[in-house]
């Protein structure tokens, strides 16, 4: 997310609203990431007709579990300085450039975040009875955390946790999502990131303050 060819797409909002993916009842929808008034729930309502397709691609035996959608700005400003204090503490011999750069592998800079724009999900696997399946590690690893096992393609998983990352993004890719390789968890769709990956000229979600 720190490449200046990402911040460099412009946007051109569609000005779809943001809806509740509750609504549906099709997904399951975990409470860890909930908030007061229900952010965490929302989605353009273009992402969720696709979530909806990736849904019914997957084998019967798996559902889509929902993490986290739609982030207030604020919000993402709070996750992205929190991550780079952090990131300071622990490396006092880097720049701001490279400490910024660093942090943006993991949280989106607030200015092109795709999930201040409800363009993105966090989201993994959950076997029919609810429980999740095995990733390889839980949603929100960091990289220091995982030892790099977060980024999607990483070789240190077990077979059984590359299968079902793999059954992920296959769904979500031919439902039209890009995945972030940071993150497992994470997929856009609209969004600069999403732009740049598929050769596209505008972005057409932007950052919301509105749900």
């Amino acid at each position: 997310m720190s490449d200046p060819r990402v911040a460099a797409i412009p946007v051109q909002d569609c000005g779809e609203e943001l809806i509740d993916i509750r609504a549906s009842g099709l997904f399951l929808v975990d409470q860890r990431k909930q908030d007061s008034d229900g952010h965490f729930a929302h989605l353009r309502h273009g992402l969720i007709e696709r979530l909806e397709h990736a849904q019914r691609l997957l084998p019967t035996e798996f559902r889509l579990l929902v993490v986290e959608g739609y982030r207030p700005p604020a919000l993402q400003r709070a996750y992205f300085e929190e991550y780079a204090t952090k990131l300071r503490r622990g490396n006092p011999d880097w720049s701001d450039s490279r400490v910024h750069e660093a942090a943006s592998r993991y949280v989106s800079p607030p200015e092109i975040a795709p999930h201040s724009a409800g363009a993105a999900v966090d989201l993994t696997l959950a076997a029919s009875d609810g429980q999740e399946v095995d990733m390889g590690t839980r949603m929100n690893a960091s990289p220091e955390e995982s030892d790099g096992a977060c980024y999607t393609h990483a070789n240190s998983i077990s077979g059984a946790a590359r299968a079902h990352r793999d059954t992920l993004c296959r769904v979500m890719s031919a439902a039209g999502f890009v995945n972030y390789p940071t993150e497992w968890w994470h997929f856009s769709y609209g969004d600069r990131y999403w732009a740049l990956h598929t050769g596209q000229a505008d972005a057409i979600y932007g950052p919301s303050d509105r749900t």
